[in-house]
């Protein structure tokens, strides 16, 4: 994987192959950050990214800028690599290690972006729960969006707040507004 923009730009980095995940390619994240730039100032936002990794889509955050960023991730491997490459780069990313549910339960923050990449193979009620609970939870500042990634099989369209659909690949982000 590699950084697409900013600071970083053209940065390559290698997760260790253990770690479970399917970061999101560079082609989709490329379109994400080019639909988020016409809305967003990167260094005027937070972010929450649920779900997170290898971390991916917050180097990119941080790379063009972002000074508040939490990754939230039950496994303890990647919440370490997330830790060691934010400090490599000096990258200003916290990290929780939680199951996602049960820190949006939790979570009494606002962020204006929360990007979620849960598993793909999520079966529809436990997609449906990030919104609701994003919602339920009044997560999201004012203007904000929360992102959330999956594949082409899973259609979201039917939750409450969702507000458009952008396809890339055998990708999908479904943005959800208040």
């Amino acid at each position: 994987m590699r950084i697409i923009s900013g600071q970083y730009k053209s940065r390559k980095i290698v997760a260790p192959k253990q770690l479970p995940v399917r970061p999101t390619t560079d082609m989709a994240k490329e379109s994400l950050f080019n639909i988020l730039n016409n809305t967003y100032y990167f260094d005027e936002v937070s972010v929450l990214d649920l779900f997170a990794g290898t971390g991916n889509i917050s180097y990119e955050f941080a790379s063009r800028g972002t000074e508040k960023i939490l990754c939230v991730d039950q496994h303890f491997g990647c919440i370490k690599f997330i830790n060691q490459t934010a400090e490599k780069f000096e990258m200003p990313i916290d990290t929780i290690k939680s199951d996602v549910f049960k820190f949006l339960e939790n979570s009494k923050t606002k962020f204006d972006i929360i990007f979620a990449d849960p598993p793909y193979g999520f079966s529809k009620v436990e997609f449906e729960r990030i919104p609701l609970l994003v919602f339920q939870q009044n997560l999201l500042n004012e203007n904000g969006v929360l992102i959330v990634e999956h594949s082409k099989q899973t259609n979201l369209n039917s939750i409450l707040n969702f507000d458009v659909s952008k396809s890339y690949g055998g990708s999908v982000f479904s943005f959800f507004k208040l």
